[in-house]
C-alpha cells in the first residue's frame, strides 16, 4: 500500500518540478508550532506540533501556499481542511490537497474551491496575490483621499 510519504516522493514533488516550484521555494515537513501547552494538575505538556506536508515560498522569507498530501488511496481532497487550518493559522491565501493523482484549492482571495488539472506556478500565485495587493492599495489611497475631503 502507498503511503503519504510515497505519495509525497513519487507524486507531489513531481507536479511541483512540473509546475515550477524550485528546491529553494518547496519546504517539506514544515513545523510551524510548537504544540499548545497543556496543563494538567502540577504538571506542563506540549500538545501535538503542526506540521505542513509542504509550504510554498516565492521567495525565502515570503510564503504564498500550503499543500497537505495524502495517501495515493484517499480521496484528493481528504487534506483540505487540515490544509485551509494550517493557511488561516500562517495567514496563507492559498491552501491545496492532493493525493498526487486529483488537486483542489481553496483560494481565500475568490472563497473559491475548485479541482484543478495541475498546481499553480509560482508566477500564477504571485499573480493573483499581487492584483489582491494592488486592490487593497487603490481602496486605501482611495480612503485616505476621502478622508482629506
Amino acid at each position: 500500500m502507498i503511503t503519504e510519504a510515497d505519495t509525497c516522493r513519487k507524486y507531489v514533488l513531481p507536479l511541483l518540478y512540473g509546475a515550477g516550484w524550485s528546491d529553494d521555494q518547496i519546504n517539506e515537513q514544515k513545523t510551524f508550532t510548537d504544540g499548545k501547552i497543556i496543563v494538567i494538575g502540577d504538571r506542563v505538556q506540549r500538545g501535538k506540533h503542526k506540521r505542513a506536508d509542504y509550504i510554498l515560498r516565492i521567495s525565502r522569507n515570503f510564503p504564498i501556499a500550503v499543500i497537505e498530501a495524502k495517501a495515493a488511496y484517499k480521496k484528493h481532497g481528504d487534506g483540505l481542511q487540515q490544509a485551509k487550518e494550517y493557511a488561516e493559522i500562517l495567514g496563507l491565501k492559498f491552501a491545496y490537497s492532493t493525493n498526487g493523482h486529483g488537486i483542489i484549492e481553496h483560494d481565500y482571495i475568490t472563497g473559491l474551491e475548485r479541482e484543478l488539472a495541475k498546481l499553480p506556478s509560482p508566477e500564477d500565485l504571485w499573480s493573483r496575490l499581487k492584483d489582491l495587493v494592488i486592490q487593497n492599495s487603490t481602496i486605501i489611497m482611495l480612503h485616505e483621499s476621502l478622508a482629506n475631503v
